[in-house]
């Protein structure tokens, strides 16, 4: 749609010109931005990120050169992946690292540089995904959350937040996000899902909370299990941040 207070079409979407009394129009350039707009408010980016971009808030820290050279790569191999997409080596990005560093950062930047680019990506916390879906068993709650597992499975680019932040590991939860990243896996869908859960394929430990109540082997593969774990790893490309520091604390 074009803006209605364009100042080139005056709300038209075309822009018209003359030229040896021959007329032609031209789409104007506030539909596609219109039209990036709409896709954005469709991708349900939390308010907390909105202005967030790979120039705007990721801090690299310019009194720790450790931490730089570890962010700094990272940086730029999911900003070469929302440049290249969709003729990257794998499909997805997984982002691995305690909290506070900046995978969701990375994580929408890349969402927000696909749709400028004119691909459809959609944002989900892990956690609320599983609500929703939970919640569309329940007939009389309305379509949109029915909906929300059809979404997860067929949206172009999933973005998939803190994945296996969901403790209470049923058959059920198992069983969900297994077959949504069997279906796009076989499918061969883009899946970019940060979390914090330690794996032998990239180190870590399990977070403070979960020391706090004993659990010492959380893993990626306890919470999504062996089969999810096998192909989500097939199909992402790891980036790992463990050994940073909490950039809140730092901003702090």
């Amino acid at each position: 749609m074009a803006k209605p207070d364009c100042k080139l079409c005056f709300g038209t979407g075309w822009i018209v010109s003359r030229e040896d009394h021959l007329s032609s129009a031209e789409r104007c350039s506030c539909v596609a931005e219109g039209a990036a707009l709409q896709a954005e408010q469709r991708a349900h980016v939390p308010k907390i990120y909105e202005h967030v971009t790979f120039d705007e808030g990721f801090l690299l820290p310019d009194d720790n050169p450790v931490e730089r050279s570890m962010l700094a790569p990272a940086l730029m191999t999911v900003q070469a992946y929302a440049r290249d997409f969709p003729l990257t080596p794998k499909p997805g990005l997984l982002l691995a690292g305690p909290p506070g560093v900046g995978k969701t950062h990375l994580a929408i930047a890349a969402l927000r540089k696909l749709i400028e680019r004119g691909h459809e990506a959609i944002f989900f916390d892990y956690q609320n995904l599983l609500q929703r879906i939970r919640a569309g068993y329940d007939q009389t709650l309305g379509a949109a959350n029915r909906e929300a597992y059809q979404t997860a499975l067929e949206t172009e680019v999933l973005v998939l937040d803190d994945l296996g932040g969901e403790k209470n590991v049923t058959d059920w939860v198992e069983d969900t996000i297994s077959n949504i990243i069997a279906w796009r896996y076989n499918n061969r869908k883009p899946l970019i899902a940060t979390t914090n859960l330690a794996d032998p394929a990239y180190g870590g430990v399990p977070s403070t909370k979960d020391r706090q109540v004993g659990d010492y082997r959380a893993t990626l593969e306890q919470r999504i299990g062996e089969r999810a774990r096998s192909r989500l790893f097939e199909m992402c490309k790891v980036v790992t941040l463990w050994g940073v520091s909490d950039y809140r604390l730092r901003r702090r």
